[in-house]
């Protein structure tokens, strides 16, 4: 049975067509853009979103030349919006998982943060839904309802009113060892009475759609993230992924059991399947390939394709710290500002290229290091995803201060096709995971060529860097 699976992104919406053995049967994708605001404010139309996974849906399904059995979403996990539940209608933008606006609110909540975390799993950060959606109410309207993208999108294509147990879990809102929604946590981000989505599993079946043609199933609802996490068959506790994309993702399967991460780290729920929770640690980084957008507007690049070409084979001392959104784990700084520092008029451009791959490699090797500390052993390897693995320079780089071996996914659509495996297990209910996700081979490998030594000097030199570049916090009185 062939499913289709729809990755709603920060950058755009993929649709595929995938088949029971896994094969991808057809692709489509639309392009979307978030605008930047300042004062930290990053916003999406929800039409567009809307517009963008009918239309990627529609082309897919029409290129496979193929029934569906049923359609899966994987969502941008911490994206709220404000909208009408009588007519469907969205009372603003979204307000997407890089929006900083919240940020006074979190401040302002310093007495509960030990415990909010402790509750959660999560950090005391506007990253997450919670304080977005207090903002929407504060600041745009007290009318309609307050969610994640995910729900409105289902909403639209069902007429239900859901969320998937990952999402939830993303919110700062439920419980980590139950995922359901805590009226404590509602409390301290103001958002008592709110109506709030049924949380599904990630299995579920939870409505049906003729959006893409014939009436189908919509089930297997699950976070991006999380989705890659499955896709790549990290199913035992201890193994990771991290996924190059807008951001910088990193996850780290702990078992069937949430822990509350001690090194900045999160920890929220991997998926439910089969009536069987499995938790995951993360951590982030707020720009990948936004920065590499970035120095392309800048001029440095031509297209993000030249990074290979362009980069000089060392940076000449130049560290780049990509805070251009802000730091997340582990330092949760979002106050905290981008920089080149080390610069000479010895630097041209193919140097300021090269600390921006080192700089993303290194915050990539600090999230490697805390999950190897919140689980007290080494990664063996880091199994990769995303679209800038294609830039050899930047995998051998997170292989060189990372210290382990990269092993690159043999698909650009991990994501989607994670989504897929948990739309497959909503209709077909004696598939079990692990034969719902196939196994793969690493298209490439990467193994570290810089020596121990090297490596740690440049991550001391680099962390000093950020350090440099760290305002004082603020406080509120």
């Amino acid at each position: 049975m062939a499913v289709l699976a729809i990755d709603q992104g920060t950058s755009g919406t993929k649709a595929v067509v995938v088949a029971d053995d896994g094969a991808v049967l057809s692709i489509a994708e639309v392009s979307v853009r978030p605008s930047y605001l300042a004062g930290g404010g990053v916003e999406q139309d929800p039409a567009q979103l809307l517009s963008s996974v009918i239309a990627a849906g529609q082309r897919a399904i029409a290129d496979a030349a193929v029934p569906v059995t049923a359609v899966s979403l994987a969502n941008q996990g911490e994206t709220v919006l404000a909208w009408d539940p009588a007519t469907g209608e969205p009372l603003g933008p979204a307000l997407v998982w890089q929006d900083r606006r919240a940020e006074a609110l979190c401040r302002s909540k310093s007495d509960a943060k030990s415990w909010v975390e402790q509750r959660t799993g999560l950090v005391l950060d506007c990253y997450f839904s919670a304080p977005k959606m207090q903002w929407l109410r504060q600041n745009a309207t007290t009318a309609g309802v307050v969610t994640t993208s995910d729900t409105w999108l289902v909403h639209q294509l069902t007429g239900e009113f859901v969320t998937d147990a990952t999402t939830a879990s993303r919110s700062l809102l439920t419980d980590l060892d139950t995922i359901a929604w805590d009226p404590q946590l509602l409390e301290v981000f103001e958002l008592t009475g709110e109506r709030l989505p049924a949380i599904v599993a990630n299995d579920a079946v939870v409505g049906a759609t003729d959006a893409f043609g014939p009436t189908t199933s919509v089930g297997g609802l699950i976070v991006d993230q999380q989705a890659a996490l499955l896709a790549q068959r990290c199913l035992a506790p201890g193994t990771a992924k991290c996924t190059f994309g807008t951001g910088v993702f990193l996850l780290a399967n702990v078992g069937t059991n949430g822990v509350r991460p001690t090194s900045g780290l999160t920890c929220s729920l991997a998926w439910n399947l089969r009536a069987e929770s499995s938790y995951c640690v993360d951590g982030q980084c707020y720009t990948a390939a936004s920065a590499i957008r970035w120095i392309q507007d800048l001029g440095l690049i031509a297209t993000p394709g030249d990074l290979d070409v362009v980069a000089a084979d060392d940076s000449g001392g130049t560290f780049f710290v990509p805070a251009l959104a802000g730091l997340a784990a582990p330092w949760w700084r979002p106050d905290a500002a981008a920089s080149f520092t080390g610069m000479t008029l010895a630097t041209d451009r193919s140097h300021l290229v090269a600390a921006v791959v080192q700089g993303l490699a290194a915050q990539t090797a600090e999230l490697v290091g805390t999950i190897e500390s919140d689980l007290s052993a080494p990664l063996s390897t880091l199994r990769v995803d995303g679209g800038l693995t294609r830039s050899r320079r930047l995998m051998q780089a997170t292989a060189d201060l990372t210290q382990i071996p990269i092993e690159v996914y043999p698909s650009s659509h991990a994501t989607a096709l994670g989504a897929a495996a948990c739309a497959r297990m909503a209709v077909d209910p004696t598939l079990d995971v692990a034969d719902a996700v196939p196994d793969w081979t690493a298209a490439t490998t990467y193994q570290p060529r810089w020596s121990a030594d090297r490596a740690a000097d440049f991550r001391h030199k680099w962390r000093a860097a950020v350090t440099a570049t760290l305002p004082q916090e603020k406080t509120d009185d």
